[in-house]
This record gives C-alpha cells, sequence and structure tokens, in this order.
C-alpha cells in the first residue's frame, strides 16, 4: 500500500504526541508517521503512548526547527526524502512584561515558532512543489488573531504565521498544495505548565507598580482557572484531523464530546486548481482564475472552511465563490459567506 508520509514536529509531548499517535493509529494504515523532537531523551511518553505503532506506522526522529542542519539531517533519512503531509508544531511561549524581557528571549521565540516554519518550508517546499503534491498544516494560535494580555511577543510570533502561510497560499496553491493553519485556544499541556512556571518567576523590577500588579494579581491568578474551564486536551486538537478528511489527512474518528474543542478556530485552504486568499474576519474574498476566459467553465475556485467551535456551539462557515457572469482574467471576484450551519451543544460546568 502507498502510505502518506507525515512529517510532525514538536511530539516529545501535548499536540504534536496526540497527532503523531492519532495518525499512526489509523485503522487502515494508510499514513508513516515521522514523529520529530528537539531532544530524543524525551521521547519516553511517546513511546508508551505509540504502543504497537512503534515501528510499523511511527518512527521517532531527532529534529531541531531551529537548526537547519539538523532539518536537513531528518528529510535526507527519510525514504526519497519525501513528505506528503507536513505538520510544524513545535514552538514555545513567552508571557510577561516586555520590559522585564530580553531582545534575546523575544528572538528565541520567534525563531522556534516563525523561522522554525520558515526552515521547514525552505527544506521541503521545492520538493513538494516538484510533484504537486503536499499539504502544509500549522498548529498556530486564537492569538495569531487576536493578542491577548502579556503574550505580546508570542501573539506576534503566531501573528507571524498566519500573515506568512496566508501570503504563501496564493503561490502554493498554483502547485496544488494544501495549507492549513489550526488554531487553538487554552490547550492543557506542559508546554502551558512550563509557561506559567516561567511567568511566575519573572523579574518585575523593570515594570512599573500598576504592570506588575495586572501581571501578577490579574493575569497569573486566573491563568490556571482559565485553563480549567476552557482549556482543551491534545487529544480534542487532535480529533479536529477529521477536518483534513478532503485533503486526505485522516477519516477515521471518534465522536466528539460536550467537553471538548472549546475556542477552536480552523482555516483550510484546499485547492482545487487556482490561488486563494483569506483574512480572518475581516474581509473574506475568493480569487478566481480562468486561463480560457471565453470558456466559463474552466474557471477554477477554492473553497475555505472555517471551523469555530466552543464548549456551546460548532459553528461551520463555508465560502463558497460563485463565478461572474462575464469573467476576465486577472479580475477577482469577492464573494462573502454563502452558508453558515451552527450545531448547539449542552455547556460543561465549570469546575467549583
Amino acid at each position: 500500500m502507498n502510505q502518506k508520509v507525515v512529517l510532525i514536529t514538536g511530539c516529545s509531548s501535548g499536540i504534536g504526541l496526540a497527532l503523531a499517535v492519532r495518525i499512526a493509529k489509523d485503522e487502515k494504515k494508510r499514513f508513516m508517521v515521522y514523529a520529530t523532537m528537539r531532544s530524543l531523551t524525551k521521547g519516553e511518553a511517546l513511546v508508551e503512548a505509540a504502543g504497537k505503532t512503534l515501528g510499523r506506522t511511527l518512527e521517532i526522529k531527532q529534529l531541531d526547527v531551529c537548526d537547519e542542519k539538523s532539518i536537513k539531517a531528518c528529510v535526507d533519512s527519510l525514504p526519497e526524502r519525501r513528505v506528503d503531509i507536513l505538520i510544524s508544531n513545535a514552538g514555545m511561549g513567552l508571557i510577561g512584561p516586555i520590559e522585564c524581557q530580553t531582545i534575546e528571549e523575544m528572538k528565541t521565540v520567534m525563531d522556534t515558532n516563525f523561522f522554525g516554519l520558515v526552515r521547514l518550508l525552505q527544506e521541503l517546499l521545492p520538493d513538494m512543489k516538484k510533484r504537486k503534491k503536499g499539504h502544509i498544516v500549522v498548529i498556530s494560535s486564537v492569538m495569531g488573531i487576536q493578542g491577548i494580555l502579556f503574550n505580546d511577543v508570542y501573539a506576534a510570533s503566531k501573528f507571524a504565521c498566519e500573515g506568512f502561510c496566508e501570503s504563501l497560499a496564493v503561490q502554493a496553491l498554483r502547485f496544488n498544495l494544501n495549507i492549513s493553519l489550526i488554531e487553538p485556544g487554552p490547550v492543557v499541556t506542559e508546554f502551558e505548565r512550563k509557561v506559567y512556571e516561567e511567568g511566575m518567576k519573572v523579574d518585575l523590577s523593570k515594570a512599573d507598580k500598576v504592570t506588575a500588579d495586572m501581571f501578577t494579581n490579574i493575569y497569573l491568578k486566573n491563568y490556571a482557572q482559565i485553563f480549567e474551564t476552557l482549556g482543551q486536551t491534545p487529544e480534542d486538537i487532535a480529533d479536529l484531523s477529521r477536518y483534513f478528511e478532503r485533503a486526505g489527512l485522516a477519516t477515521t474518528t471518534t465522536t466528539t464530546t460536550t467537553t471538548i474543542t472549546k475556542t477552536t478556530i480552523t482555516t483550510l485552504a484546499t485547492p482545487q486548481g487556482q490561488p486563494n486568499h483569506h483574512h480572518h474576519h475581516k474581509h473574506h474574498h475568493h480569487y478566481h482564475h480562468n486561463d480560457n476566459p471565453h470558456n466559463p467553465t474552466k474557471t477554477t475556485t477554492t473553497t475555505i472552511t472555517i471551523i469555530t467551535t466552543t464548549s456551546t456551539t460548532i459553528t461551520t462557515t463555508t465560502l463558497t465563490p460563485q463565478p461572474p457572469p462575464h469573467y476576465h482574467k486577472h479580475h477577482h471576484h469577492y464573494q462573502h459567506i454563502t452558508t453558515i450551519t451552527t450545531t448547539t451543544r449542552q455547556s460543561p460546568q465549570p469546575p467549583s
């Protein structure tokens, strides 16, 4: 069987681990998963979770997204250097007043969260373009579309990923590639625990009294409660793989429960032939292209599906463009939202 090769970064814990295991356990064994992490000494949890898939549909490899040589070595070790699906998940967080953070700390966040993605694509995109086949999945964040107090630099890194992917989509879809962004809200993982612990250690001596009080007595004091009441599990995010069914990532899923996927937004760019561009919440539009303006049946379009889920509802917004009656090459046709479907759920009770 011709398995699709899936390369996932940041698999030592959290979302990356959950995605790797979920895809590797596909009942039809359609995927060969290469789950990577910066340090193989942190692979114990993945080994345990992988179970019988280890060595069959899942292999663990070393990859540091901040090191071009590490990325190349990992890709060189793959059969024919082929990657059908890239899931860029590795990342790091940083919270606190910016006057209490060093430029080096900020650079490290950007180097991991943004330039890590860029390095991966510099290595993998040429082959995907050549084969005109590939799916790039980026684990972004809800903070990639809306900044949050004291997450200034982290949000900036995710905004960078969003702009980068939306710009790249116009080019990538020319080569029949899929680009998808997943923007989770709060997720309870080792990642979040580390961010919180580091936040507790922030030296606030450079901050004024009002700012220090906001960070300590408002932000940090409510941090744990937010994750207790709104936090998703990594498995909840892995369940979103069903929304990539059209692009061939996964089809077998479990039924969602009333307690999962709170505040998660997914943007799918699915190529049916030609470029497409999308701006979150501001304005939605499609790029249509027709190599033969005298034959409207050859007009190709794409459809974007935005899936916004909360503890009480799942809202699916489908943007389906309609070809204008008189379309000419290089003209852009703007088509707004055409369908909105909302499913109501029972709201889970917050802990007392």
